[in-house]
């Protein structure tokens, strides 16, 4: 397929590129033969190694200097995966053998990195995309990127693969009051160890996964945390039975309703932890599973912060108020002083065809990992990316 020859063709009669070229000294243009793919995260990766086994090149464009940016630069250091490993593969190639359960941090970055060698993924650095744009007299998309050294470059290309994450963009919500504080106010993307916050009082806002974990890390470096609990949250144990909880709902899933299912993990749930509502965090009325298939909104997987939750090392607050001077006020219209904050908190900016159909959209537009089913969404988005592509790729070339 002589894709290039195609654009070039189109490209030396239209106007707006001769202007484009004449009137930009710094400019450049790139025709791509294949798929350009933005991120190169976990779901870039595993869309350009789905794409390459199938014979069809793509390029990668990254805005930081490394693979992964967000796992590298931007998490906490006690990070480790959440679930079995086995439910963490990317496409093609699993982990190493002798890999833990629960990869740390590190080892699930040396596998992303052992993973772009296998498959040959050499991603563009230190390139951020400022605009993409179809182009419907062409037939591509026209994306914009902006290097370093501030030099731009246009990348013209038949499929454009979004896989910038879930988690790229820290939001800071905005809190009466702020400007107020004095003290240390960060999101958690800045966060990386609990050792700085020794003897400190740290208010931590959002009680997912990420907010539960800094608080127990805090604890562990002997900080003095409180967890703002704005809404109803499923905590489950994240094993049960002798198995991952997440295994086992899936297994459970492929003989009972999911209704059925809900029930039995809220049981044995209650049976291990106890009434979480006691201690400040009350169930949503939907189940566990049901809830993350409607929602995406994920259930916490307690990793030891509910012990110190209830041993009142860790204190439950409701909604904040306003802050003041090293002070929040909360809406119960209580008033207590805080040395940092720390903002576990995020921001939907999703597909808007619900999962499983938010990896493709119009005119060779895809997304890829923004299912809110972690690595497992993502390597599912991957392949199917992956087979529309091939099937275009191989119609075009007839």
């Amino acid at each position: 397929m002589d894709c290039l020859r195609e654009i070039q063709g189109k490209q030396a009669h239209d106007p707006i590129f001769i202007e484009k070229m004449n009137t930009s000294a710094s400019w450049r243009c790139i025709c791509v033969p294949g798929p350009l793919i933005v991120g190169a995260g976990p779901s870039g990766l595993a869309t350009a190694a789905c794409l390459k086994e199938k014979g069809v090149p793509s390029v990668v464009l990254e805005r930081s200097n490394c693979i992964a940016s967000l796992w590298q630069l931007k998490t906490y250091d006690r990070l480790r995966l959440h679930l079995p490993k086995q439910f963490c593969e990317l496409p093609l190639m699993g982990f190493p053998t002798d890999f833990p359960t629960y990869p740390i941090k590190q080892q699930f970055v040396d596998y992303l990195e052992a993973y772009a060698r296998e498959f040959d993924i050499k991603p563009r650095f230190n390139e951020t995309v400022s605009q993409a744009e179809y182009d419907a007299t062409l037939g591509f998309w026209r994306v914009k990127s902006v290097g370093v050294n501030g030099k731009g470059t246009e990348y013209v290309c038949r499929w454009l693969v979004v896989a910038t994450g879930e988690n790229a963009e820290a939001v800071m919500p905005e809190m009466e009051g702020m400007g107020e504080f004095g003290g240390d106010i960060r999101h958690t993307s800045l966060y990386k160890s609990g050792e700085e916050f020794r003897g400190k009082r740290v208010l931590v806002v959002g009680c997912g996964n990420s907010g539960m974990e800094v608080c127990l890390d805090l604890c562990n470096h002997n900080a003095r945390p409180s967890l703002v609990v704005r809404d109803t949250v499923h905590v489950l144990p994240r094993e049960m039975l002798g198995r991952s909880t997440f295994g086992l709902s899936m297994w459970l899933l492929k003989w009972l309703p999911i209704r059925f299912v809900d029930r039995l993990l809220l049981i044995v749930t209650w049976l291990m932890l106890g009434d979480t509502a006691r201690i400040g965090l009350d169930r949503p009325r939907l189940g566990p599973l049901e809830l993350k298939n409607l929602s995406g909104k994920t259930p916490v997987l307690d990793v030891g912060t509910l012990a110190n939750i209830k041993s009142g090392d860790i204190k439950v607050c409701p909604s904040i108020k306003r802050l003041k001077r090293h002070a929040v006020e909360f809406v119960n219209g209580k008033t207590e002083n805080f040395d940092a904050i720390i903002l576990a908190t995020e921001k939907d900016g999703y597909p808007r065809r619900p999962f499983p159909n938010g990896w493709k959209g119009e005119s060779g537009l895809y997304a890829v990992g923004f299912t809110k089913r972690g690595l497992l969404g993502t390597s599912m988005d991957a392949r199917r990316i992956a087979e529309d592509i091939e099937r275009c790729w191989k119609h075009e070339a007839k």
